[in-house]
C-alpha cells in the first residue's frame, strides 16, 4: 500500500472512531453517555481541578480491550480530560509549571505513564503529540473495588500535598501532587501587600502571623509586624511582634514588645490573654492578669468572671459563686448558659479552672 492510500485508510479509521463518539450530537445540549464531572482540591492557596467525562463499564472488558495497553488514552471520554494548577507544583517529585494541561495516560498491566500535555483543547487523544508533553511520570496501578463510572478522586490532603487517583472498573491509578506552600504564600503576600491591605494594620499583622506560625522568613515577619505597628499601634500587633522576637531569640526586645501590648490592651483583650496564659500552663500569670483586670475594671461582667476563677483556684468557692453571679447579671444572653454552668460547679465546690 502506498503512502497516500495508507494516509487515507488511517484517516478513515480516525473519522469512523470520531463519528461514533459524535453520534450523540456535537451541537445540541443533550445528555451524553459519558457525563461531565469535575473535582477540585485546594492545597495552601493552590487550587487543583480535574475536568473530565465519565464513561461506564457496561459489562465490557475495559483494560486491554476498550482501552488498549501500550497506547495513549484520553484518561476519560469525549474532549480532553484537563487538569489545572493555579501555581507551580510537583508531580511524583518532578516540577510542573502552573497552567491547564491535557491529561493522557498510557496503561499497562504493571506500569502506567501519566502525561501532562501543553494542548488541552483536543478531542480525545487522536491528535496527541509527544513533542507537546510538558511532563511524563510513571506510576504503579492498583487493584481496587469495582467502579462502574470512571472517577477522579483527590485524597490524602496534607498541608503541602494530595494524591489524585483515577478509578475505573477494578483499577486505581494514583499520582502525588506536591505544592511548595510557604514559598507560594510568601510571594502572594508580597503581591497582596502592595494592594489595599497595605493601608491597614491587620493586613500587615495577618501576613506577619502567617510567617510566624510556619516559622519561615522571620526577618520578613518582623518587618511586616513593624509596618502594622506603624499603621496603628494595637495590642494584637505588639503581641505578634513579641512572639516573632521571641522566636528569633531576642528575649529582651520580645519582653518590651509584650509589655507594650499589655499596656495598651482593652479589658476584654486582657481577659482573653489570661485564657491564653492558662492554655500555656502559666496559671499564676493568668490569675494575676485576671485579678489586675478586675481591679482596674470592676464594672464589667467578664472581669467578675475572671475574678471568680481567681477565687476558685484559691478554694474560696463562696466568693467565686458571688463573683460569677455578678457576671451573670450583666452578661449577654448568649454567655449566660456557660456562666450558669460554672455557677453550678462552683456551688458544688468544683474548681472551674480544671
Amino acid at each position: 500500500m502506498n503512502k497516500r492510500l495508507l494516509s487515507v485508510a488511517v484517516g478513515l479509521i480516525v473519522l469512523l472512531a470520531v463519528s461514533t463518539c459524535f453520534a450523540q450530537s456535537t451541537q445540541l445540549n443533550i445528555p451524553r453517555d459519558s457525563q461531565r464531572a469535575a473535582v477540585t482540591q485546594r492545597i495552601g492557596i493552590t487550587d487543583i481541578t480535574v475536568n473530565y467525562h465519565r464513561p461506564l463499564v457496561k459489562g465490557r472488558t475495559i483494560w486491554g480491550k476498550v482501552v488498549p495497553y501500550g497506547q495513549v488514552w484520553r484518561a476519560g471520554a469525549n474532549e480532553n480530560t484537563t487538569i489545572t494548577f493555579t501555581d507551580a507544583v510537583s508531580i511524583e517529585g518532578k516540577p510542573l509549571e502552573k497552567g491547564t494541561y491535557g491529561l493522557h495516560m498510557i496503561p499497562n498491566q504493571d506500569q502506567w505513564t501519566v502525561i501532562f500535555s501543553k494542548v488541552n483543547t483536543a478531542w480525545g487523544s487522536f491528535t496527541y503529540k509527544e513533542s507537546e508533553d510538558a511532563l511524563r511520570v510513571d506510576v504503579k496501578p492498583q487493584t481496587a473495588e469495582m467502579e462502574e463510572a470512571l472517577a477522579y478522586e483527590i485524597d490524602q490532603p496534607t498541608e503541602n500535598s494530595a494524591v489524585i487517583t483515577l478509578r475505573w472498573e477494578k483499577v486505581a491509578v494514583p499520582f502525588k501532587v506536591g505544592v511548595d506552600v510557604n514559598n507560594i504564600v510568601d510571594a502572594a503576600l508580597k503581591a497582596q501587600m502592595r494592594g489595599l491591605p497595605q493601608y491597614t494594620w491587620d493586613g500587615w499583622d495577618d501576613a506577619a502571623n502567617y510567617l510566624l506560625a510556619h516559622k519561615v522568613n522571620l526577618d520578613e515577619a518582623l518587618e511586616y509586624s513593624n509596618r502594622s505597628v506603624g499603621s496603628e499601634p494595637r495590642y494584637e500587633n505588639y503581641n505578634t511582634k513579641s512572639q516573632i522576637l521571641e522566636a528569633m531569640g531576642k528575649k529582651d526586645e520580645a519582653k518590651a514588645a509584650h509589655d507594650k501590648a499589655v499596656q495598651i490592651a482593652t479589658p476584654i483583650q486582657l481577659h482573653q490573654y489570661a485564657f491564653a496564659l492558662k492554655g500555656q500552663k502559666k496559671d499564676a500569670e493568668a490569675y494575676a492578669v485576671w485579678k489586675k483586670n478586675f481591679q482596674q475594671h470592676p464594672d464589667m461582667w467578664f472581669t467578675h468572671s475572671g475574678m471568680a476563677r481567681v477565687y476558685s483556684a484559691q478554694g474560696d468557692f463562696d466568693n467565686a459563686v458571688k463573683e460569677m453571679k455578678l457576671a451573670e447579671a450583666s452578661a449577654p444572653e448568649q454567655n449566660k448558659v456557660f456562666i450558669q454552668g460554672a455557677i453550678k460547679r462552683l456551688e458544688a465546690k468544683d474548681d472551674i479552672n480544671k
